[in-house]
């Protein structure tokens, strides 16, 4: 059971608010036709505009917005719309759109004036004479969105060149929402193939925009009309279902009675609201669900007064009723990309059906259904304007808008900035990360640590090395999930930072243009050299063959075969229960002191010495051998010199320098390579074999800290045997 904060019906308002239906525009068009009104009084045209714009905004100054009519109406007088209606409807229509949503006075304006300097002979220059210069950015910001063609290839350019001059006041595209929604509207009067193409761009650009915006009042609304356009038949069943249910007993509404009732009791004064679906939503429901009850065609809807009643409205719900605890989620505490907050949980009543219950503050609420609108004037100075660290200052620059404007101008290829754009939007859900600092980190549902990195770092990404999720190390290629703890390992030195760098199968993890734009410049900055046609194994491989000083046989794939101890050679420092026996360590565990240790006996009077805990045990009794007493000597057996040979796995993100780091590491202990095999690198990591002798059995714990101490290793083991366990 999903409940998604997009999910919601039409801006909904806080109590003694008027409510208006933003869908009742054209009785607004008879009283278009009047004109402007005379001198110091309002247009009967946008008297309603005025009431619902007072009312979130009490002390608006009404006279720049009766300026504004009066020019829109003198320029448009004459122009009628393809529905019949005098266009000047048009812009009413947008401005009391962005008015029920709360919009401040000057985006109302530039509201008014969208399309004056687009259709009609007003300049800019008159608009910023007579209105100032932020209603005529807003206006030209809205009039260069107008020309562009979204679907069209040749435009990517033309899009690109509109976001950077209108992505640093989001007003503009707020404008821009308001006015598609209104042509969405009254597409009925085009022809089909033409309401298909407007849907369709609608759909892949401007529903991702209201999204990221959090301008959900706007953004249902138009998916509901898209739906009806490019999913006719889906779109008619759902209405049969909404029309078949809504002559019955809504469960919904007992369910806000026992909800209310319970919180009365507790003494909590909260607005307990039934929420309908939109068809979108309802329809994705069934998707997921089958077949639907009443209490899956809404929610219900709590508005209290503060952060600290939303917690206790949470805990007498789930101390009243039986909570679903896998539909928790607290978007409070953790805001969702687009500044949307609220509690989701979900419920069983009485008769066990199950309420989904959004829980916010009025002012959560109000920022949920209109997003960067509800927030004002972002030039306006206020107390408290300095953001917290880490935080935006402005506003309407939210952090996906502020990451597309980055990445944009890092990408000269239009084309390449289009398809990541389109990219960008489709993401449709976004995650949150935990850095192991502190703070937090959004990502797109599906982003994998690469992409983490590069929205953390930047170009300086290129030096990452790894990465621990939730304390365990995890390739750069690991999806990341909600709520995940992140800490990326960076290159330890400023020789492997400058050498180090995005390999081409990073392109295969990376989710986000700003990962995938910054490792393809990288990669065009620093080709790839061509292998010669001889060579056909890794660099670091034919090192470790020559370093092994013996005959790598079956060496295969750039990997050294590691070749095997001694044949039939007594070993120093065993003493086995069958004298003059031949002794020889298992080359499966190579046990060295002070391993517990077990000997069997092989063909040819030799006696194989395992350590207990190796596999081989279980193989050997079950193969019939039988068991031989054999222990470590000590001094006091005056047999107690010799060497031991023991095989260690380095697992460590690859980088320049690695082996010979490695082996130098490995000399300073006094331990000498016999063999050493280092397999091709994966996804950034690399597995070093190293077969070793050791003069004294008891520097290998030493040894081994030793060589996990070596830059870019993360975990030493023996055979069989736990870095934990070689600790100990």
């Amino acid at each position: 059971m999903s409940a998604e904060a997009t999910d919601q019906a039409p801006f909904g308002r806080r109590r003694g608010l008027p409510r208006i239906d933003l869908r009742n525009i054209r009785r607004f068009s008879r009283a278009a036709l009047l004109g402007p009104a005379s001198r110091g009084r309002l247009p009967d045209a946008i008297e309603h505009v005025a009431k619902v714009h007072r009312a979130h905004h009490p002390g608006a100054d009404l006279d720049v917005l009766r300026k504004a009519y009066v020019l829109a109406e003198s320029s448009h007088r004459g122009q009628m719309r393809k529905s019949g209606e005098p266009y000047i409807t048009h812009p009413l229509a947008v401005t009391l759109i962005l008015a029920e949503l709360g919009a401040e006075t000057t985006t109302l304006t530039a509201s008014l004036l969208h399309d004056t300097v687009e259709d009609t002979e007003v300049t800019l220059d008159q608009v910023g004479e007579e209105f100032g210069e932020e209603v005529r950015y807003l206006v030209d910001g809205v009039t260069k969105l107008e020309k562009v063609d979204y679907g069209a290839a040749a435009e990517p350019e033309t899009f690109r060149k509109m976001l950077v001059a209108t992505g640093n006041d989001v007003r503009v595209m707020s404008i821009k929402l308001a006015d598609r929604l209104h042509n969405m509207r009254t597409l009925g009067v085009m022809r089909p193939e033409k309401q298909v193409r407007i849907a369709k761009v609608t759909r892949d650009v401007l529903i991702p925009l209201a999204e990221r915006l959090g301008v959900q009042a706007l953004k249902t609304e138009l998916e509901d009309l898209v739906f009806a356009i490019l999913h006719r038949e889906e779109y008619a069943q759902t209405r049969e279902l909404l029309q078949a249910h809504a002559g019955r007993p809504d469960p919904l509404a007992h369910a806000a009675e026992d909800v209310r009732g319970v919180l009365h009791e507790a003494g909590i004064t909260a607005e307990v609201l039934v929420r309908p679906r939109h068809f979108v939503s309802v329809h994705r429901v069934g998707l997921k669900r089958g077949e639907l009850t009443g209490t899956d065609l809404g929610r219900l809807l709590v508005l209290v007064s503060d952060d600290a009643d939303c917690y206790a409205v949470l805990g007498e719900l789930h101390t009243c009723f039986t909570p679903v605890i896998s539909e928790f989620k607290d978007f409070i505490a953790v805001p969702k990309f687009n500044l949307y907050q609220s509690l989701h949980t979900a419920v069983a009543g009485r008769d066990g059906e199950v309420t989904e219950v959004l829980i916010r503050t009025h002012q959560m609420h109000r920022v949920a259904e209109a997003g960067v609108i509800a927030l004002g004037n972002p030039y306006t100075p206020t107390e408290g304007a300095d953001a917290p660290e880490g935080e935006r200052a402005d506003p309407t620059r939210p952090g996906w808008l502020s990451r597309l404007l980055d990445w944009q101008s890092a990408t000269p290829d239009p084309h390449l900035f289009w398809t990541s754009l389109r990219d960008d939007l489709a993401q449709d859900r976004e995650i949150t990360v935990f850095r192991s600092d502190g703070g937090t980190l959004g990502l797109p549902a599906g982003a994998s640590c690469v992409d983490a990195a590069y929205a953390l770092y930047g170009e300086d990404a290129h030096s990452c090395i790894g990465a621990r999720v939730n304390g365990r190390i995890a390739t750069l290629s690991t999806v990341l999930r909600d709520g995940d703890t992140l800490q990326l390992l960076m290159a330890g030195d400023s020789r492997d930072a400058a050498s180090h760098g995005p390999s081409p199968e990073w392109l295969d993890h990376a989710r986000t243009p700003a990962a995938r734009i910054a490792i393809n410049r990288w990669l065009a900055a620093h080709p790839a050299p061509q292998p010669a046609q001889h060579e056909s194994r890794e660099p670091e491989a034919e090192s470790a063959a020559t370093l092994s000083g013996q005959d790598a046989q079956g060496s295969q794939g750039g990997e050294t075969a590691v070749p095997a101890a001694g044949a039939v050679r007594p070993e120093a420092g065993i003493i086995v229960d069958r004298p003059g026996a031949t002794v020889r360590l298992a080359r499966c565990c190579t046990p060295v002191p002070p391993d517990p240790v077990t000997g069997f006996a092989v063909r040819g009077g030799a006696v194989t010495v395992h350590r207990e805990r190796c596999p081989g045990v279980a193989r050997m009794i079950a193969a019939g051998r039988t068991v031989v007493g054999v222990r470590w000597a000590d001094e006091d057996d005056g047999d107690g010199g010799g060497d031991y040979r023991v095989t260690l796995f380095a697992e460590a993100f690859s980088r320049p320098h690695l082996l010979a780091d490695l082996t130098e590491a490995i000399a300073a202990e006094g331990a000498e390579v016999v063999a050493a095999a280092v397999e091709p690198p994966r996804e950034q990591r690399v597995r070093h074999t190293y077969t070793l002798q050791l003069p004294d059995a008891s520097r290998l714990p030493t040894l081994m800290r030793a060589m996990r101490n070596v830059p870019g290793v993360y975990d030493v083991t023996r055979e069989g045997r736990s870095v934990a366990a070689a600790r100990s």
